[in-house]
């Protein structure tokens, strides 16, 4: 129980990083930082560049894999990316989510430099501790049931630190803007917001060091089978494992549909609705949700399994985009679409992870070697190149939809809410449902599979192990 409990912390103070990194920060730049008339060039400026870095930095995750999988040291490979990663990230995440000390009015030019080299810092990092931190798992059991234990275990982790950040952000922001900049309490200020981030800053790394601190690898003959792994190595790993390259593709469509809507959000209760304090219950709703859906992960999983998970879900989400459609500014209406969309997502999450975390034996079968990270690397980097494209997306809707800065809702034109519900809703329906259509038609590791996948490792590599030794007593 503690290891589990060690690993949750961790993955709690992660994604409440990742969330006010991927959400929040378009928010910030939108609404405290470039918030006059002129300014849409900077802010146009900036998406460009978060866009190009991550989507850049991002071929390099797979290398990141290998780094981390070629990593001997006496507490692992892991761990000692883990911690690193999660410090010079967090430091890098409270510069971005401030002025850079008036830099961004003073010197334009020099603060855009900053935020290029701090985004570029964040992300490499960022990376290093993210795909440690998940590619832990296969490494923790063999065995399917503890996998999902601690699978289970970190995803109500992360889903408290993803959604907490809801529940906080604005409260936060408010008690910080108050506290630091000596405003009214209810108006919000850059101090309050950085204020904010420290918080989250802190969160991470102390949630990194609990999980160092508490959790180990497993050592066994399966794992055992590695080598040094080349560049030509990494990309033959994931090129040859065809279930990880349909899981891919599949929870692309996924990930990118759900980043899109969940960043429009907080767009949606400030310009349409006119209430932004309210999206704090989306936070409440979705926190309680989160955990009662990770919970009941592991009696689903052995009462119809993955795959049926996976379609469901997507079922569910589709019914909360078809409420949303119907909601308009009845803010009851939207937060029973919350619910709906939100509940499977954690469950959808896990289905693909455990799938991911098994498709590390089926490579293992395939290429005759065990590539840990590079194969757990697969999700994190569809995780942040679904992030890039949403912040590409929201910064431009946001601008196009004219949701800026102090606009009332009775401003935002026709125009402009038809566009702002093609990026938030219409889209994403679309490739959810081929989302679902790819992971049913070309998805078959199934449990049992894996299951059988193991048995054929131990019978090969135990094989082996025994041609070496007559070899040697021959020699």
């Amino acid at each position: 129980m503690r290891k589990y409990i060690s690993y949750a912390l961790g993955t709690f103070g992660h994604d409440a990083f990742y969330n006010t990194l991927s959400i929040y920060f378009m928010m910030f730049l939108t609404s405290q930082l470039f918030t006059n008339s002129g300014d849409e060039k900077m802010v146009g400026i900036v998406t460009m560049m978060v866009v190009v870095i991550r989507v850049g930095e991002i071929m390099f995750d797979p290398m990141i894999g290998g780094i981390v999988d070629n990593t001997n040291t006496r507490w692992g490979k892991f761990r000692p990316w883990i911690m690193i990663g999660s410090v010079v990230a967090a430091i890098g995440l409270v510069f971005l989510f401030s002025d850079y000390f008036g830099l961004a009015w003073n010197s334009p030019i020099f603060y855009l430099v900053l935020v290029a080299i701090t985004f570029l810092m964040i992300d490499v990092f960022y990376s290093f501790s993210d795909i440690a931190l998940w590619s832990m798992l296969p490494a923790v059991s063999l065995d399917n049931k503890t996998r999902t234990k601690f699978g289970t275990a970190s995803r109500i982790g992360s889903t408290l630190g993803a959604q907490i950040v809801i529940v906080i952000i604005t409260p936060a922001i408010l008690l910080f803007s108050h506290w630091i900049s000596k405003v009214p309490f209810g108006q919000q200020t850059r101090a309050g917001w950085t204020g904010y981030v420290v918080i989250v800053a802190l969160l991470c790394v102390g949630g990194a060091l609990i999980t160092c601190l508490n959790i180990k690898e497993e050592h066994n003959l399966i794992r055992s089978n590695v080598k040094h792994t080349t560049v030509s190595d990494i990309f033959r790993a994931i090129g040859r494992n065809k279930q990880l390259l349909w899981i891919a593709a599949s929870y692309f469509l996924f990930a990118f549909s759900y980043v899109v809507t969940n960043s429009l959000l907080m767009y949606y209760f400030t310009y349409r609705l006119g209430d932004a304090a309210a999206y704090t219950w989306v936070g409440v709703i979705t926190c309680i949700l989160g955990v009662i859906s990770v919970s009941l992960f592991p009696a689903l999983e052995a009462l119809i399994q993955r795959k049926a998970i996976y379609i469901g879900g997507i079922a569910f989400m589709l019914i909360g985009y078809i409420i949303f459609l119907f909601a308009g500014q009845s803010l009851p209406l939207v937060l029973v679409a919350v619910s709906f969309y939100f509940f499977p997502y954690p469950l959808i999450f896990l289905a693909t992870l455990m799938t991911i975390t098994d498709s590390v034996e089926y490579g293992q079968l395939v290429n005759g070697v065990r590539n840990e990270s590079v194969t757990l690397s697969v999700r994190p980097l569809i995780d942040k190149l679904a992030g890039a494209a949403s912040n590409g997306i929201v910064g431009i809707v946001a601008v196009v939809a004219g949701m800026t800065g102090s606009t009332k809702p009775s401003e935002i034109t026709a125009a402009g809410v038809s566009q702002f519900n093609m990026f938030m809703f219409y889209i994403p329906i679309v490739l959810l449902i081929i989302a679902a259509l790819i992971f049913y038609a070309k998805v078959d590791l199934t449990e049992a599979k894996h299951a059988e996948i193991v048995a054929e490792l131990r019978k090969r590599l135990k094989a082996q192990q025994s041609q070496d030794a007559s070899a040697q007593q021959a020699d």
